[in-house]
């Protein structure tokens, strides 16, 4: 198992280059080279490389001698294991009085989720202007407001730590923007611009992908007059034009950064979108994926810990083509097929669709695989269903989450129409109506939150997932926001006392889904890269086999997605060993597994881990 360190033994404050400096070897320097030839052309390729190489031996002068002797046993193939799972929080979801929310954060992250959680993805903490906070002004300091640098490496003494590296766009309000608006040559070709009076052919900007309704050309007035600026996302949000090589190399210089401030993860923000070009669609270019391989080979060569995270909001087959070969692209993979199916399941009590799409589901590689999740700070991407879902089983997700008090955004279609882009609820909310028992609402979501947690990959919950958090209607009419229906901030005071409430949804759901992760993570059989069969039990109940071939430790999921009783039997020939008997993990319960199969009836949404063992004692 590879050792976390504290952050003291990670990087100086102050580069020494007393020190020999970093050198690439030949067949990194060879890679990127090949990398910024593809990007810029050979003529443009040399100089840059002079520069990656400069950026890549200041980092590497940060590094401290315990850093650099814990690196040469570092083993990228055993960087994730069972025991990681990801908490996703804003830095100020819970706040107090007189207090940084960084600290408070801190402080009840040690109190309540240490031992169950090792890592802690904290969404952009930087200065913003909008769209909570990816909408930066200043990639290299903490927002005021939230804490400091020092708060950061507070939680890194407990906690591996998720960076958001937005590298997309910037503020409009940013000092980069701002020159580009003065007319500062330094910044000149830092965005794609047009003057106002320019004929753009209507055609191209149709052959765009848009993730959103609003243009993708936003009038400004600077220094030269009108002109049409590239918004992928908002008129706040101005893209990066990488097609300039200073770009790329201020861009390295950050992700670096975050490194020395203690990355573990870098989770690459919109990075469908990286390469502005007319006439393409703008989404997946080979360009985006060439600056993803250079980001990941300048990891591999000067930070090989840190792994990246590609969060690209699309229909499954092409979210997965951010794997790269499996070996020179993203580590993880957000997994959105997964939130919809599971939605799509527990709403029809069947579990087909996701059978057969969890039966596809494989690693690319020993060194990469998914980020499982079931909401987010934005809600539930609808894209990567496309394709698995048919449009009608997608407009009923739609029409249950808008009963259910949701709401629903939409993105523009070539053609002009709108399409569902994403649903705008709290995972909570969409799996349950308010006027249901209780213990339902509860036993269904955990049914839920169990799938995230048994598949191959690495699970990530959202804060108010952890928390079975409700719609916050009154925060979307304040702030005139959809997605703030998933962004209540609590009081940390009547947090508290939530949790410490046994009889609370808030207290009951978070531990029940912690004891359900603290059970996860003391099994290998869920390790991110072991074995997974999808097993056809009934069609009413997700069934997945899991197998360590190292310990021949073997799981057998089971989830009812139903509202109603289910009788199975499971065979002893569906191991790949002999099991004289089966422990459900989730309760302790030990069952016979007898030559006629063991018969079960799992009671409406119950959860079954069984564990293939021998000689125990039957409970």
């Amino acid at each position: 198992m590879n050792k976390v360190f504290r952050p003291s033994f990670f990087h100086r404050l102050e580069p020494d280059y007393s020190r020999p400096l970093f050198r690439p070897d030949p067949d990194t320097e060879a890679e990127i080279l090949f990398l910024l030839k593809g990007l810029y052309g050979a003529k443009k390729a040399a100089a840059v490389l002079t520069e990656v190489k400069r950026i890549m031996a200041v980092y590497y002068a940060h590094k401290t001698d315990e850093m650099i002797l814990w690196e040469r046993d570092f083993d990228p193939s055993n960087r994730l294991s069972e025991k990681d799972v990801i908490l996703i929080t804003y830095g100020d979801l819970i706040v107090e009085e007189e207090r940084k929310p960084l600290k408070t954060l801190a402080e009840l992250s040690r109190q309540y989720l240490r031992g169950v959680f090792n890592t802690i993805h904290i969404l952009p903490f930087f200065p913003s202007s909008s769209d909570r906070g990816f909408a930066i002004r200043d990639f290299k300091q903490v927002d005021p407001n939230l804490g400091s640098w020092d708060d950061i490496n507070d939680l890194k003494d407990d906690f591996k730590l998720m960076f958001d590296g937005v590298f997309n766009h910037v503020s409009s309000k940013s000092f980069w923007f701002q020159e580009f608006l003065n007319g500062n040559p330094d910044y000149n070709d830092y965005f794609t611009a047009y003057p106002a009076g320019r004929a753009i052919p209507e055609k191209k900007l149709k052959m765009l992908l848009r993730p959103r309704t609003s243009d993708v050309l936003t009038p400004f007035y600077s220094i030269r007059g009108k002109e049409l600026v590239w918004t992928t996302f908002s008129p706040d949000q101005i893209d990066l034009k990488f097609q300039n090589p200073r770009v790329l190399i201020r861009i390295l210089d950050i992700l670096l950064y975050y490194v020395r401030r203690g990355a573990d993860f870098v989770r690459l923000d919109a990075v469908t979108y990286l390469w502005d070009q007319l006439g393409t669609t703008g989404a997946h270019l080979g360009q985006t994926h060439a600056i993803i391989r250079l980001f990941r080979v300048i990891l591999d060569a000067v930070a090989p810990h840190v792994a990246l995270v590609s969060e690209t909001n699309v229909p499954h087959c092409e979210n997965i083509s951010y794997f790269g070969s499996g070996a020179d692209e993203a580590q993880l993979v957000y997994n959105f097929a997964l939130p919809p199916l599971i939605l799509h399941a527990l709403h029809t009590g069947g579990s087909d669709r996701l059978s057969r799409w969890a039966a596809k589901l494989e690693n690319p590689s020993p060194r990469a695989t998914f980020l499982n999740f079931l909401d987010s700070h934005d809600g539930i991407g609808i894209m990567g269903a496309r394709g698995i879902l048919s449009v009608e089983e997608i407009d009923s997700l739609r029409d249950r989450v808008l009963e259910n008090g949701g709401f629903v955004s939409y993105k523009k279609e070539k053609d002009g129409s709108q399409s569902v882009y994403e649903l705008n609820i709290t995972s909570f909310s969409a799996l349950n109506r308010e006027e249901e028992d209780q213990a339902l609402q509860i036993n269904r979501y955990m049914a839920a939150r169990s799938i995230p947690l048994v598949l191959i990959g690495v699970p990530g919950v959202y804060l108010h997932g952890l928390l079975g958090s409700r719609n916050d209607i009154e925060a979307v009419i304040q702030e005139d926001d959809k997605r703030s229906i998933n962004r209540d901030v609590l009081s940390r005071t009547e947090l508290v006392a939530a949790l410490e409430d046994r009889c609370s949804t808030t207290s009951l759901v978070s531990r029940r889904l912690s004891s359900m992760i603290h059970k996860r993570i003391g099994e290998k059989a869920f390790h991110p890269h072991a074995r997974q069969r999808v097993v056809d039990l009934s069609p009413s109940v997700f069934s997945l086999l899991r197998f360590d071939a190292l310990s021949g430790e073997e799981i057998l999921a089971l989830t009812n997605v139903a509202n109603t009783p289910v009788p199975l039997t499971v065979d002893g020939g569906l191991f790949r060993s002999a099991h004289s008997s089966l422990r459900n993990i989730i309760n302790g319960m030990t069952y016979a597994l007898p030559q006629g199969g063991l018969r079960l009836i799992l009671q409406p949404y119950e959860v079954m881990w069984l564990k293939g063992e021998k000689d125990r004692e039957l409970a």
